[in-house]
């Protein structure tokens, strides 16, 4: 079931998230098949984890060209709500505090590149 980079970056965001659930899926279903001492192809677990990280590479790279076009207002906005998450102490505030930290990091150097030009 080896997938092809050219093939994902032809698939739309929802197509990609649906490959994304059906790999995690049959990675789970090669897991257990391991486990139990059914697995044909003990190769098909590595090829499987490899297709997953294809597809969160290509997502990633699309969620940061998304962000390359917000202007910085937005970007600090966007800061600005996570960081109150954090503050208020609401579920997921480890995750909000990383993102917030690397939206600041990506605004640092989007503010840069435009005060170089």
């Amino acid at each position: 079931m080896a997938l092809k980079t050219r093939d994902l970056r032809g698939m739309s965001d929802e197509q990609l998230q649906t490959t994304l659930r059906d790999l995690e899926k049959h990675l789970f279903q090669l897991r257990v098949q391991a486990a139990t001492d059914r697995l044909k192809a003990p190769a098909e677990v590595r090829k499987t984890k490899r297709d997953i990280a294809r597809v969160k590479t290509i997502q990633r790279q699309r969620e940061l060209a998304k962000l390359r076009e917000l202007p910085p207002d937005q970007l600090q906005a966007r800061i600005e709500r996570l960081e109150k998450r954090v503050a208020d102490n609401l579920p997921g505030k480890r995750r909000a505090h990383r993102q917030a930290q690397r939206l600041k990091r990506f605004l640092a150097e989007k503010t840069s590149a435009t005060a170089k030009r």
